[in-house]
């Protein structure tokens, strides 16, 4: 397939997991690919992997930097005109609210969050400038339901999803769609931690519906539509691709609560 023919897309978080798999993705439909992230050897075993896809290059750099970001941004556009943008990057948190430290909170936002506004003022002027394209955010089901001792990353992903709305409503007019998939539990390096909590793994099992957990191609397709010529008339819109568990509860976290602070996740209140 070629639908994607002479489209460069830039990616976040680009060397593993959803990143890595959004790359797959555009490269098997006949994109070019930058990635960005701040590991570069995890980037040059990327790229290595992925060049028998089709272009991929790297830019290392830390998406909550707004020089980074700009710099990758810069670099991608010499390489092609940039058409597609996805603001991948993400990082988590658990902690109790009243025993969450402020430098916590704001490494948080500035990767998700931060990282998210970054992405699409510099990605977006590019693609503008080029013509018109997509931009996708990887938001999270947190940011739809509730997910107790998880509030500072629920925050950020809920964020990104407002963000995306308004972005999507201002470039309408400029041929520039703007989306984000809001993935459930999906299995990534990022959430280990909750595959090997077996109490937690079970309780997102019974959240949802297709009672089966994602995996990267399960969010890479859903961002690949979302950025394809098949969405055309869509944007502005928060996809929830996560087997249907935003149609039910946030999960259970208190195993994680419990192991934290003991019976006692307010402290001494």
């Amino acid at each position: 397939m070629s639908a994607l023919k002479g489209q460069h897309a830039v990616i976040t978080g680009g060397g593993s997991g959803i990143g890595l798999g959004c790359a797959r993705a555009f490269l098997r439909d006949g994109a070019r690919v930058t990635l960005m992230g701040r590991d570069e050897e995890k980037l040059k075993r990327a790229v290595a992997e992925l060049s028998s896809l089709g272009e991929a290059r790297y830019f290392a750099g830390d998406v909550g930097d707004q020089k980074a970001v700009a710099a990758a941004i810069d670099q991608a556009k010499t390489w092609a005109p940039l058409t597609i943008a996805v603001a991948n990057a993400g990082t988590g948190a658990l902690g109790a609210v009243v025993r969450t430290s402020a430098d916590e909170w704001r490494r948080v936002m500035q990767t998700n969050l931060d990282g998210t506004f970054y992405t699409f003022k510099y990605a977006g002027a590019a693609i503008v400038a080029a013509g018109g394209g997509a931009m996708c955010a990887i938001s999270s089901i947190a940011g739809l339901r509730t997910h107790r001792f998880m509030s500072t990353y629920c925050v950020a992903k809920a964020g990104i999803d407002m963000l995306v709305r308004n972005t999507a409503d201002e470039m309408g007019v400029v041929k520039v769609r703007v989306n984000s998939v809001c993935p459930g539990l999906v299995d990534t390096d990022i959430a280990q931690g909750l595959f090997a909590t077996e109490a937690v793994h079970q309780d997102y099992l019974e959240c949802m519906p297709l009672g089966r957990t994602g995996v990267t191609d399960d969010i890479a397709n859903a961002v690949r539509f979302l950025c394809g010529p098949e969405s055309a008339w869509i944007t502005g819109v928060n996809l929830a691709v996560d087997g249907g568990h935003h149609l039910r509860r946030g999960p259970n976290l208190d195993a994680f609560a419990k192991a934290m602070y003991g019976d006692k996740p307010f402290g001494d209140i």
